[in-house]
């Protein structure tokens, strides 16, 4: 049996949907919501287990009989540091506290922003590089990084850089304004980052799971060649046959636009994807990883490149009534 937490949010619902095509057993944690239960036939799982990580409540029940834990669980955006804290570390804390002396194997999901940027983009970060994270976010999963190795050194972290595809809502605040036409960018050179299609990653995670390899190393899972921000909105816009004008604006500009967007977050109550901590990142010239390791070690590669990948995803959102070209 295989637990996955996280299973109903982005990367975690191609997750599981990967492993019950494979056949594979798999128990989802889901958090209790106060008038309503998630049954297994309308997630797609084998087994619903309801808990909560921020309290460990359920996570004994949850483990009963569990070979593997994949950990996909936790905070990208939050209105306050210590939501991060709680969400990826406190989290992180109880799952590990609950498995110990079980026996089960744990492929633990973290993020390139743990790490930080890279130098330039032919200088990838690798599992050797230093951490430098820029964010209260990359902070949290980086902590959390620390707490899995010294509770069970023989577990598999992964940190996945730019995901996108099918059901994604951060990547999808980029491409709206390119579906009208529009593109907005920082001045300053252009900006690359490594970026993985949500399938390859879901295959990715799902192959660790069904395997020993691996243990105690940290992997680094994308496709090859990293992109850039501009060539993104380039493919996207020949994808919906849309003619491309560019907006550059300078980067303190950015971050005063970053910061009225946190300002109407904490008034609104609702955090979204931009915010003066995101542009801090965005301003970097590069966040690329080194993908080798994964490509010799595990025989792991993202075989969707970005044409097929964003195509694909461009459909879903017109189907879904997100986008209209």
């Amino acid at each position: 049996m295989i637990l996955l937490t996280g299973g109903t949010g982005f990367v975690g619902s191609h997750v599981l949907e990967r492993l019950r095509a494979d056949g594979a057993p798999v128990r989802c944690l889901v958090r209790p919501k106060a008038g309503r239960t998630v049954d297994a036939g309308s997630l797609g799982a084998t087994e619903v287990v309801a808990g909560d990580l921020e309290t460990g409540a359920g996570l004994e029940e949850a483990l009963a009989g569990v070979e593997t834990v994949i950990h996909l669980a936790g905070i990208t955006k939050a209105l306050r540091r210590e939501e991060y804290y709680d969400g990826n570390v406190r989290a992180t804390t109880n799952l590990l506290l609950a498995m110990a002396g079980g026996g089960a194997r744990l492929v633990h999901v973290s993020s390139l922003a743990a790490i930080g940027p890279s130098e330039a983009a032919n200088r990838p970060v690798d599992a050797e590089t230093e951490p430098h994270p820029l964010s209260d976010y990359g902070r949290s999963k980086l902590e959390g990084e620390r707490l899995v190795r010294a509770s069970l050194p023989d577990a598999v972290i992964v940190r996945p850089p730019v995901v996108y595809g099918p059901r994604d809502t951060d990547v999808f605040q980029f491409l709206k304004p390119v579906a009208k036409g529009w593109s907005l960018q920082m001045t300053g050179g252009e900006r690359w980052f490594s970026a993985i299609y949500v399938g390859d990653l879901a295959a990715g995670l799902v192959r660790l799971a069904a395997s020993q390899a691996g243990a105690g190393r940290t992997y680094y899972m994308a496709q090859e060649p990293p992109v850039s921000w501009s060539g993104l909105a380039k493919c996207a816009a020949r994808i919906m046959g849309v003619k491309l004008r560019v907006v550059r604006i300078p980067p303190a500009l950015a971050l005063a636009i970053g910061e009225c967007a946190d300002g109407w977050a904490q008034l609104t109550g609702k955090p979204g994807i931009i915010s003066e901590e995101k542009m801090i990142e965005g301003r970097c010239a590069a966040w690329t990883c080194d993908t080798q390791p994964a490509r010799t070690e595990l025989g792991f590669e993202a075989t969707t490149d970005l044409q097929h990948g964003l195509a694909e995803t461009l459909q879903w959102y017109k189907e879904a009534g997100w986008l209209s070209y």
